[in-house]
């Protein structure tokens, strides 16, 4: 709404709405990295730029904005638009779960739907008192690693990666939610340099690879080749970093443990490369059939 020359911030995050829609972003087409519409896109960035809660649009919605905000706006929402840069990298900041986590170009934007699980308790079924040593490989920005010590406040958890860019994210957000004590950030190209067979093997490998297949890279919208590639890439059917993992992985893995992994729109290229293998397969806002759950028994 508006009154005379007042603008609210509803009323703005509509207008910049428009704008992303008339400048061809689409969900298939420049959002999927925090968002999933143009309103929420928007929202993302008056919000963010007015300084307001990100989270608490309804508190705000009706407050006026002055012309210098508007302005302001102008820039951010011409940049967004001009470079195709991800919001989350013009914003320093991604939410995930409601967390708020650090981010910049050297890691990709967190929106594993394997968080949804730690959060629902979807995971908590096999896992027992007896779960005290947690592995999040590919850790990227370290979200995943930071959820579950929220998630899970008896374990500890080793955060690993094979860039070493993404670690420096990483121990950002580390640090921001005061988590030293128990992540612990490891330079490890897969499960290599992971102390598992050392320690009696982890409980819980929660995993979110590269997994894009060559075809689907290719094809990519500009917001997602700004991304790292290596966070990315999974080879021409987008396995060939699972595959590695299948082949190291029990002999990481406490009798009981289990891995979640998180696939993508690749359950095909996964069922042709591993037949053998029946995995559970997890319910999330994403459908049925992009996480997935195997027991040390199966790997082994």
């Amino acid at each position: 709404m508006t009154a005379g020359n007042t603008v609210t911030v509803v009323a703005l995050i509509d207008q910049a709405a428009a704008q992303l829609e008339a400048a061809g972003l689409s969900l298939a087409n420049g959002f999927g990295q925090g968002t999933l519409s143009a309103f929420d896109e928007a929202a993302w960035l008056v919000l963010w730029r007015l300084g307001l809660p990100l989270d608490d649009l309804d508190s705000v919605a009706n407050r006026p904005v002055t012309p210098e905000q508007r302005a302001q706006l102008a820039t951010l929402l011409e940049a967004r638009i001009s470079t195709r840069k991800p919001t989350a990298y013009l914003t320093q900041e991604a939410w995930l779960q409601g967390v708020p986590f650090y981010v910049d170009e050297r890691v990709i934007i967190p929106r594993s739907l394997i968080a949804e699980l730690l959060v629902d308790e979807s995971i908590d079924p096999w896992l027992s008192v007896d779960t005290h040593r947690v592995l999040d490989l590919c850790t990227g920005n370290a979200s995943l690693a930071i959820l579950a010590a929220m998630a899970y406040p008896d374990v500890v958890i080793d955060a690993a990666d094979l860039s070493t860019d993404a670690l420096a994210v990483a121990r950002i957000n580390v640090d921001r939610h005061a988590l030293q004590s128990r992540i612990t950030l490891l330079v490890s190209d897969g499960l290599a340099a992971c102390n598992g067979k050392e320690n009696g093997g982890y409980d819980l490998i929660l995993c979110n690879p590269p997994y894009v297949n060559a075809t689907t890279m290719a094809a990519l919208p500009a917001e997602f080749r700004a991304e790292p590639s290596l966070a990315l890439a999974g080879g021409e059917d987008g396995m060939d970093f699972i595959r590695g993992l299948f082949l190291t992985a029990a002999a990481h893995m406490s009798e009981n443990a289990v891995l979640v992994l998180e696939i993508g729109n690749e359950r095909a290229h996964f069922e042709r490369a591993f037949p053998e293998l029946e995995p559970l397969w997890f319910e999330t806002s994403a459908g049925p059939d992009q996480v997935l759950l195997l027991t040390r028994q199966q790997l082994a």
